[in-house]
């Protein structure tokens, strides 16, 4: 390991290159090297896909040989068009009866594990009760749900009849998970009667009468004991337990799996909500099944009997990710609870966990608390770590390799819940580079544009692909015409997706992200929307309005918010504290200021709209270049120099 740029801080060994599922698959397409594979999967687009699918195995049932309809260009793909396939029978195929399909610890109140042979026979009793219930093909099924076996099992009942998936953690506010589900109108919604966080109890029945009058489409409510036990509360048609709702069809053995189109609706993932509600991503089910087995196998190295374990909530699109990691065989880790201490590292050792994923802002403060879990855990068995939700600072790469493990394939990843994967990932046949994303995915023709649209490397500009891939949105929900989503990747350059993230490539064929590049919070590595705080705070009645931007501190960004108040009204800690516990409860923890700040007036465009991004370079001294653009350029000023952005 060596700290200068100019040589990498982990290199495989050939006996690791040799056993890597990536090597088998250069033998199998008769190519050299990763940069050779690459290069011919963007260039062969459906020949590499459907390598893919022959090699990973995928059950399917086809008729014709049609592969990829461009009739669109890469703005609407069409993948696999006469393929039928079901996504929940590829991750429940038949393995060894007692091999572990899952191991779930909830803080340290609550552990329980599944083997293959019961998460099947809970799938098959759940997915009968949803049929009864009148679910069928292209309905939504939608998760308020904390990340437990529960979620799991539901998530793959539902999809397994053809149906629609969403889940948001059950620690947002009634209002963000109306904002969320009351654009898509879920048939079904589970839910637990509450959660651990930090050890305390959090409940979460006391939601349901809101739940109901915010989701008029809502016809039932299956709700599940987190803790595994007896669950009473008065009885309701439109409120089951989950032993009530799973009673009558305990005695199902088999899964009716529906073979559905590959480009038949499969998740609805949401954006932030930058400007308005989150809108509403739908993915297609054979395009996130290709794609994850793509990067689980060939990027992540995943064998089957491998143990993978992300730290990730159910509305993240890591969730989706990480219970993919079936389809290849793994046992699934799951945590639910607060990541502080050492826990997720008692959880490594005693599970014996092989793939650890995380966030950048994670590793960050383990090593700010001087954390050196290699000194302390038994993590022999541990081979690969990944990171994403912001970018990792070279610092962080130093740390994992001085004070985690030196022999591991460090793999910083970035995509989002716009692709429900990665553009960019780990690579396990080749180097690791400090501060660098190894390599960009495969069958993904990433690249970055300056300006005026060239390719550049070793410069900053926006993160693009020029090639179409089965993880791009199959629309956004409502979204007639496609105008929405045209908008959001395709108007900066032609024929091409804009990604919206600030990056670099490198000469050692990697990528560098600097942060997006809209006004999107992103504190502690999690993606937050103005819009969603906004819609809080002017509930307030002292405040009329509210700007929010994120400033870069210490190695991360923290959430500061503007507030203009009435004239009688000032900002007193009482205020503040007010402010805080409305964003807490309706939005989410993530979503609370690190600092508020009252303000005489809000800068906006000529047609009225906000400039956060005005604001945010401000308070970091940089100069705002299209002040002509502003009908009030002068309220600039009150954001500079401000002392209490120097605490």
């Amino acid at each position: 390991m060596n700290k200068n740029n100019n040589y990498p801080l982990w290199t495989p060994t050939p006996q690791q290159i040799e056993k890597a599922t990536l090597t088998a698959f250069l033998k199998k397409m008769n190519l050299q090297s990763y940069k050779e594979l690459h290069q011919w999967s963007v260039t062969h687009i459906e020949d590499f896909w459907r390598e893919i699918w022959d090699f990973c195995n995928v059950i399917f049932s086809q008729e014709g040989e049609r592969l990829l309809n461009l009739s669109q260009g890469i703005f609407k793909p069409r993948f696999f068009e006469d393929a039928h396939l079901n996504y929940a029978e590829n991750l429940l195929r038949p393995r060894p009866a007692e091999q572990e399909a899952l191991v779930f610890w909830g803080e340290d109140k609550v552990k329980r594990k599944l083997s293959y042979s019961e998460l099947y026979t809970q799938v098959a009793a759940l997915a009968a009760a949803l049929k009864s219930m009148g679910v069928q093909q292209g309905d939504h099924v939608a998760g308020y749900i904390p990340n437990t076996p529960e979620a799991v099992i539901a998530m793959l009942a539902t999809t397994s009849l053809g149906a629609l998936w969403s889940s948001c953690s059950p620690d947002f506010g009634v209002n963000g998970v109306v904002d969320r589900f009351g654009q898509t109108r879920p048939k079904v919604l589970f839910m637990a009667d509450g959660y651990f966080y930090k050890g305390k109890w959090f409940d979460c029945l006391e939601k349901i009468p809101a739940l109901f009058k915010g989701l008029p489409a809502l016809e039932q409510v299956i709700v599940f004991s987190y803790e595994n036990k007896p669950l009473t509360f008065p009885s309701q048609e439109s409120v089951k337990t989950w032993d009530e709702a799973l009673k009558p069809f305990g005695q199902t053995k088999e899964i009716d799996f529906a073979q559905v189109p590959f480009n038949h609706p499969l998740f609805i993932l949401y954006t932030s909500g930058t400007t308005g509600v989150p809108k509403c991503i739908v993915h297609r089910t054979g395009g996130v099944l290709l794609q994850h087995l793509k990067e689980h196998q060939l990027h992540s190295n995943i064998k089957p009997e491998d143990r993978v374990f992300y730290f990730t909530s159910c509305g993240w699109m890591m969730w989706n990710w990480l219970i993919s990691s079936l389809a290849s065989g793994a046992t699934l880790m799951l945590y639910d609870g607060c990541p502080e201490g050492e826990i997720l590292w008692q959880f490594a050792e005693a599970e014996k966990i092989t793939h650890f994923g995380t966030s950048a802002k994670y590793i960050d403060n383990l090593q700010k608390t001087v954390c050196r879990p290699k000194d302390s855990y038994d993590l022999t068995a541990l081979r690969m770590i990944l990171s994403t939700g912001s970018p990792l600072a070279s610092e962080g790469f130093d740390y994992v390799y001085e004070a985690i493990k030196a022999d591991l394939c460090l793999a910083s990843i970035s995509g989002g819940a716009d692709i429900v994967s990665c553009f960019a990932l780990g690579c396990p046949i080749l180097p690791v580079w400090r501060g660098e994303l190894q390599v960009p995915g495969l069958g993904m023709n990433v690249q970055v544009f300056d300006e005026t649209g060239k390719s550049v490397i070793g410069q900053k500009g926006e993160l693009v692909c020029t090639t179409p891939f089965p993880t791009m949105p199959l629309y956004f929900w409502g979204d007639e015409g496609d105008r929405k989503y045209h908008a959001t990747y395709f108007e900066t350059y032609p024929n091409t997706w804009c990604h919206g993230d600030y990056a670099e490539a490198t000469p050692h064929g990697g990528f560098i992200i600097h942060g997006r590049s809209d006004a999107v919070l992103n504190p502690g590595g999690v993606r937050i929307g103005t819009a969603e705080i906004y819609r809080q705070v002017e509930k307030i009645p002292e405040v009329l309005e509210s700007l929010a931007v994120g400033q870069e501190w210490q190695g991360d960004v923290r959430v500061i918010l503007f507030v203009v108040l009435r004239k009688d009204a000032e900002l007193t800690d009482s205020l503040k504290d007010q402010i805080k516990k409305q964003i807490r409860l309706n939005a989410s923890p993530r979503h609370v200021p690190a600092k508020i700040i009252a303000i005489i007036d809000i800068p906006r465009t000529l047609s009225g709209k906000i400039v956060e991004l005005a604001v945010r370079e401000t308070i970091h001294g940089r100069e705002v270049k299209n002040k002509a653009s502003l009908s009030n350029p002068e309220a600039l000023e009150q954001f500079k120099n401000l002392k209490e952005l120097q605490e």
